[in-house]
């Protein structure tokens, strides 16, 4: 399984950002996607959750109202809108991928590499 996301970049606070996350080498139909971050000097944390198969998603409570997590299954890609960013979103973002749901939140089998988003104030 291979995940490639892009998207990141520099944007000013109150600004938008959408990353992508397409997905290859495996059947995804039945997987768990999530976007994950890092912030300098912390500790990676979840983002945001979407089951392949149902459309089911789960957001922490940081992001939740302002970013977006979607799906487009005929281009095994993963979205993550990110809207009304704040600085304190500064963070490498990794999508992650997981046969299992109950797995996605906290232990991911699959990871991406990892995409810069830098919010100015």
């Amino acid at each position: 399984v291979q995940l490639q996301a892009s998207g990141g970049g520099l944007v000013q606070a109150g600004g938008s950002l959408r990353l992508s996350c397409t997905a290859s080498g495996g059947s995804f139909s039945s997987y768990a996607m999530a976007w994950f971050r890092q912030a300098p000097g912390k500790e990676r944390e979840f983002v945001a959750a979407i089951s392949w198969r149902t459309g089911t998603t789960y957001y922490a409570d940081s992001v939740k109202g302002r970013f977006t997590i979607s799906r487009d299954s005929a281009k095994t890609t993963v979205y993550l809108q990110m809207n009304s960013l704040k600085p304190e979103d500064t963070a490498v973002y990794y999508c992650a991928a997981d046969p299992r749901w109950v797995s996605i939140t906290t232990a991911p089998r699959y990871w991406g590499q990892g995409t810069q988003v830098t919010v100015s104030s």
